[in-house]
């Protein structure tokens, strides 16, 4: 069993949507031995794009929640129906011990994530840290430095909005 943890842009542009997912189901499919079991925040972007394509392929999805007030205070109306059905959809729902959703309970979640994980799918473009903490360059740079292997997914073609 392979446990596969997700860390992404949310901004992704329409067009990279699809390319992301194309990459995604590639990367599923290298997975040939064993259960295939991702862990996701499932926020919008790359984090659900990598839990749809993750159960279409019959895999089991684990949700970490960085806070109890996350589906109020962050998913946006537009993003709830998805969150909504992943989180129903999903094997085990984690939520991290802080009310809020903030730095710290985003940095906790990314931590829990690559507790749980194997490797660590990054849909990244490489962007460095904002310095901030609990961004996808962050969570990519612990992932390393705890000797975790990550997958880079950025197709050729890729942007993010703005």
């Amino acid at each position: 069993m392979t446990t596969y943890a997700v860390t992404g842009h949310m901004d992704l542009t329409d067009e990279t949507v699809g390319l992301v997912r194309d990459a995604l189901r590639e990367v599923f499919a290298t997975h040939t031995e064993g259960e295939l079991v991702g862990v996701s925040c499932i926020a919008a972007g790359a984090d659900s794009i990598f839990a749809e394509e993750l159960l279409a392929v019959g895999g089991r999805l684990i949700v970490v929640l960085p806070s109890r007030d996350y589906r109020q205070a962050k998913v946006k109306p537009e993003h709830a129906p998805t969150f909504d059905r992943l989180v129903a959809a999903a094997a085990e729902v984690v939520v991290m011990p802080h009310e809020n959703a903030n730095r710290q309970a985003y940095e906790a979640a990314n931590a829990e994530l690559l507790r749980r994980g194997d490797r660590l799918v990054a849909v990244w473009d490489g962007t460095p840290s904002s310095g901030k903490g609990g961004g996808t360059a962050d969570t990519v740079e612990l992932a390393q430095a705890e000797g975790l292997a990550v997958d880079v997914v950025w197709p050729e073609g890729a942007a993010r909005r703005g």
